[in-house]
């Protein structure tokens, strides 16, 4: 699939615990006073999903300088990206909704007419945008990953986006690292927080337990070395399968502590089973805050898509 020959396109991100809006332009870069955002929750229906995205679309191209012709939309997996259905692991109430077809419903509200809707999963959204103007650009093969309310991942082999299937290769997060448990269920921010308290914590939130850390709370400490072992494994793994020579981390909780990304390389080296595979370099996402809408937006203006 081709990318549109456009200077501005809309971005949607849908997650597990906000949906995002904004405009981006052809060089990747988000235009000012674009964003809009408006918080999700596992209790999100599609009623008010639809009304959601009518409010971000609409507040987001409010201003455009120019007229948007594409809409990118990443979305927590998986995703059917033939069908432009979701089914996301965080938010069951949405599952099954056409995502696609609601947003293209959303743009007509927003009176921007009968625009081109691209949907994918967010972390091939990720990997895109750190291929094309973020931390992998130039690799051979990249990965990937968002460490946050859930954890996802995306590949680009030779500058090109491998989609699998059904849109959702290196859909990392529900991969077993630990006999019965899934990735996302050790290392996520809310599985940590959860395994924290377990252990006696008494806070409540990825954010606190990044500042108890950083006091010197013994609990929080291990839950956060706990979760950068569990994805460092894992990715050994897919460094493995896959000849990888770079991996970029993004994430809110891969914000839980300056040291978090170190923690990562640091677990892979020692789970590499070959030297290929611990050669990998492990680097922090080079986009911050910007990454899920510009991969986003990504789906219809990288050449790689």
């Amino acid at each position: 699939m081709e990318p549109i020959v456009t200077e501005l396109a809309l971005a949607v991100d849908l997650g597990g615990t906000k949906i995002e809006a904004a405009l981006v332009d052809s060089g990747g870069a988000v235009l000012p006073g674009s964003r809009a955002r408006r918080p999700t929750g596992a209790r999100l229906t599609p009623d008010l999903l639809q009304a959601t995205l009518i409010q971000v679309v609409r507040q987001s191209v409010r201003n455009a300088p120019r007229p948007v012709q594409a809409i990118g939309v990443g979305s927590a997996g998986p995703v059917d990206r033939a069908a432009g259905t979701i089914f996301p692991v965080n938010l069951p109430g949405v599952s099954g909704f056409a995502l696609r077809d609601a947003v293209a419903e959303a743009a007509r509200w927003a009176e921007l007419g009968d625009v081109d809707v691209r949907l994918g999963h967010d972390g091939g959204c990720l990997a895109l945008a750190e291929s094309w103007v973020g931390a992998t650009q130039g690799a051979a093969a990249s990965m990937s990953i968002v460490v946050s309310t859930g954890i996802g991942g995306g590949l680009v082999l030779d500058g090109r986006w491998v989609t699998g299937a059904s849109g959702n290769a290196g859909h990392l997060g529900q991969t077993r690292v630990d006999g019965a448990l899934m990735l996302e269920q050790i290392a996520s921010g809310p599985a940590s927080v959860a395994w924290a308290r377990e252990q006696g914590w008494d806070g409540d939130s990825g954010e606190q337990l990044g500042k108890a850390a950083a006091s010197g709370d013994p609990v929080a400490r291990a839950a956060i070395e706990r979760s950068a072992r569990a994805v460092g494994q894992a990715l050994a793994d897919a460094a493995v399968l896959i000849d990888l020579d770079v991996i970029a981390i993004g994430g809110g909780f891969a914000q839980v502590s300056d040291d978090y990304v170190d923690l990562v390389a640091a677990a892979l080296r020692e789970a590499a089973t070959l030297p290929y595979a611990a050669a990998v370099r492990v680097v922090p996402s080079g986009l911050a805050g910007d990454g899920p809408v510009i991969g986003a937006a990504a789906l219809v203006l990288h050449p790689g898509v």
